[in-house]
């Protein structure tokens, strides 16, 4: 049997619920007008021709939709009660949990999409196309739903034996096969994000022309550290505390600092745009400087 009860008195726990609240309606006003700012460039300046750009909007919409569940979480916090369904509670849960899956993944396509265009430019042409990329990200899409079934009807099954109040605190129902699902998923994204920036690093170290610009080294660099801070910071922290016992007190908080996640990610479009608007604009028939001029493009 469950028990909800805390350790803190009531003092502290209010003091934390509207610290959760003043964090989560925080995401909310910083993270919709990046995010909604964000799909619209995407979508209109760079007309999904690039597979991260597709990779790119996905990313955004996962985190748009991250955004839109976050006003009920602050309201939550903030009075105690939950004036909507369960099956509403439910959702909103797997809209975040959605997030952290799906955000993982495609911010390994964009760096394994990174990596194949500084290690294999030309040869990996025919893998980086927009087509790919969509059929990724409808994969992707599929499998997360997939997981979600059955998610919901564990997490409906908890709802029903508890009053509104345990809406988002599922401390009894967080080992779940899809907790370890999760878990598995973004230990594995982050070990393949290491090997692509260690890679990356010791290309760009040892094998670019003295002629590429040390700007356009660290931009490529930031993309890649970006990357493993999202993971590190955000997707680890909270995936695991869905299953370690010692972690749970601090599982709410987790969920906050992972919500921040989706205010970052913006600054991963930035520090691509540039590469996206020379790309379209230089056109070099040079065989000799090809491979050169697509890593200057795309990492500008």
């Amino acid at each position: 049997m469950c028990n909800f009860t805390e350790t803190e008195n009531g003092t502290e726990l209010n003091m934390k619920n509207t610290g959760y609240a003043l964090v989560f309606g925080s995401v909310t006003i910083l993270g919709l007008p990046l995010n909604v700012v964000s799909l619209w460039i995407l979508l209109r300046r760079h007309s999904l021709t690039s597979p991260n750009a597709v990779f790119m909007v996905h990313l955004a919409f996962s985190d748009l939709l991250l955004v839109i569940s976050l006003p009920m979480r602050a309201y939550f916090y903030a009075t105690g009660t939950w004036p909507l369904s369960p099956m509403a509670c439910i959702w909103i849960t797997m809209l975040f949990r959605n997030n952290v899956r799906s955000s993982s993944i495609f911010i390994t396509f964009i760096c394994v999409d990174r990596l194949l265009a500084v290690v294999y430019p030309l040869r990996s042409r025919h893998i980086r196309t927009p087509s790919n990329a969509w059929k990724s990200a409808a994969f992707v899409w599929l499998v997360v739903i997939v997981v979600n079934i059955p998610e919901s009807v564990g997490l409906s099954r908890f709802l029903n034996r508890y009053n509104g109040s345990a809406c988002f605190e599922f401390r009894c129902h967080m080992r779940s096969p899809q907790s370890y699902f999760q878990a598995v998923l973004v230990s594995i994204m982050l070990a393949i994000n290491v090997v692509c920036t260690a890679l990356v690093s010791w290309t760009l170290h040892r094998q670019l022309s003295d002629s590429v610009r040390i700007n356009n080294k660290v931009n490529v660099m930031l993309i890649f550290v970006m990357n493993l801070m999202m993971f590190a910071v955000f997707f680890l922290p909270a995936s695991l505390a869905l299953l370690f016992e010692s972690w749970r007190p601090a599982f709410t908080a987790l969920i906050c600092l992972a919500s921040v996640n989706c205010c970052l990610d913006p600054l991963l479009y930035y520090f691509s745009f540039d590469g996206f608007w020379r790309r379209k604009e230089e056109v070099d028939t040079s065989l000799p400087r090809q491979q050169l001029n697509t890593v200057q493009t795309e990492f500008a």
